[in-house]
């Protein structure tokens, strides 16, 4: 790894790890280093919300692992969040790190691992999703929340109208196949009695399209969990779901 090109950047300590807090295209970034760095240079990619139900995210670091994150919030996935991202991704290329990638998406984080996913087959090891978004028809953009500060800034930050939303957009949901052709393993973690972004909106259909398109994906379903908390109180079906689809890539 190319410690050389984030030697600037400032030292801090996370969840007993160094953590190195600096910029990449504009964007404040973080990385956690592992103790150990594997010899296949293997990292995790944090879309939203760094630090929130992160007990995977710690058990993928102590397994040498690199934790990236670069902080694109209130982007909903849009396409100006994926150019930041295809910067990240170059700058990680550079450091040395895996040509695959690990992208993690809890709830809107869903939008920008989905979306970058889509445009970037080869990029991307697989996808753990945690009460995603899959449709920003479901959120924020749904009928019920029109006029609120995060409708229209969404529907700003795509380039849409209200008409292009019903008639031109195509969320996740509906390329989920291609994916699955892709060869991209998927798994998502959802609340049974998740109210505010239902799993019957977003990861059933998303994952029916998937299985559609010839994938196997993994859906893990806490019957009685609201929205939160994400994650699983031990991660380690969801730690090893992520390993062994890295052994399902060669090293680039």
């Amino acid at each position: 790894m190319n410690y050389k090109m984030i030697q600037d950047w400032t030292v801090e300590t996370w969840e007993g790890f160094a953590c190195r807090r600096g910029e990449v295209d504009g964007r404040a970034c973080r990385l956690v280093l592992p103790k150990g760095l594997r010899a296949d240079r293997r990292w995790a990619w944090r879309a939203e919300f760094f630090g929130a139900f992160a007990n995977a995210d710690v058990e993928l670091v102590r397994r040498g692992y690199v934790l990236a994150y670069m902080d694109v919030q209130h982007h909903f996935g849009a396409p100006k969040a994926m150019r930041h991202f295809d910067a990240f991704y170059v700058f990680a290329r550079q450091l040395g790190l895996h040509a695959r990638t690990a992208m993690i998406g809890l709830s809107r984080g869903g939008l920008f691992i989905y979306n970058w996913a889509l445009e970037n087959h080869d990029k991307v090891a697989c996808l753990y999703a945690d009460a995603p978004v899959c449709d920003i028809r479901n959120w924020p953009c749904r009928p019920a929340l029109a006029g609120t500060p995060e409708y229209i800034r969404c529907l700003e930050m795509y380039g849409l109208t209200e008409q292009a939303l019903k008639d031109k957009y195509r969320p996740p949901i509906e390329r989920a196949n291609e994916l699955a052709r892709a060869g991209i393993p998927v798994i998502h973690v959802c609340g049974g009695a998740d109210e505010v972004v239902h799993v019957e909106h977003n990861s059933i259909p998303l994952l029916c399209n998937y299985m559609q398109g010839g994938g196997n994906c993994r859906l893990i379903v806490k019957p009685d969990c609201g929205h939160h908390p994400h994650g699983l109180e031990d991660p380690t079906e969801i730690v090893e779901f992520i390993d062994h689809a890295f052994d399902g890539w060669a090293e680039c």
